[in-house]
């Protein structure tokens, strides 16, 4: 199980962390295995950072085997999703950046692909271009999204990805946050909604 991420993919997030660049390609980047936290456990606060960030995502669950995929068929590819939280630790992710050095580190440490349950799509609609979600911080609204704000769409991501690797049955993909990114603490309630049902609920420790 391979857990895949795409950078920068909002355009307001790129923004607020002052971007620059213009994309023409997505920006993949990937996730140890030991990354993934699930079934609604605590995240415990690494020591290694003194800034760990949210970054809520839309997930999306690979259902077949597939390589050079074409994007009008990358549909056929998943059929479930849930809302995922990518965990950073913005300190690193900065000192790793300014050092022109890849930042896997701030990205890949354990237990920072936080995943709630995945929903057939078609429960939610059946558009994977058209699902709003939030996360909500001790009850109050913490970020936003709308997945047609994505620079590439989900199609796009799971077409251009399986150029490069065969994308295998269980493989995740997180599809890039939108703005509002922020702290955690010791303390915090996370719940991640798509539209106005709740898939992930977990605590800060």
């Amino acid at each position: 199980m391979k857990i895949i991420a795409v950078g920068m993919n909002y355009a307001a997030h790129n923004k607020e962390m002052r971007h620059t660049l213009e994309l023409t390609e997505p920006t993949i980047f990937m996730k140890s295995d030991s990354a993934l936290l699930k079934d609604g456990k605590p995240f415990f606060i690494p020591d290694f950072s003194n800034e760990i960030h949210y970054e809520t995502e839309i997930v999306v669950k690979i259902d077949r085997l597939g390589k050079n995929i074409a994007e009008r068929f990358a549909h056929r590819y998943y059929q479930e999703v849930t809302v995922g939280i990518d965990f950073t630790a913005r300190d690193w992710q900065r000192k790793l950046r300014a050092e022109g050095l890849p930042w896997e580190l701030s990205k890949a440490f354990d237990n920072s692909a936080v995943i709630g349950t995945f929903v057939p799509l078609e429960e939610l609609g059946g558009d994977i271009n058209n699902l709003a979600f939030h996360l909500d911080i001790n009850g109050e609204r913490a970020q936003a999204g709308w997945t047609g704000d994505m620079l590439f769409t989900v199609d796009k991501i799971v077409a251009y990805v399986s150029r490069f690797m065969t994308l295998k049955i269980g493989d995740l993909i997180y599809t890039g946050t939108p703005s509002g990114v922020g702290p955690v603490k010791i303390g915090d309630r996370l719940e991640g909604y798509i539209g106005e049902r709740k898939l992930l609920d977990f605590h800060v420790r």
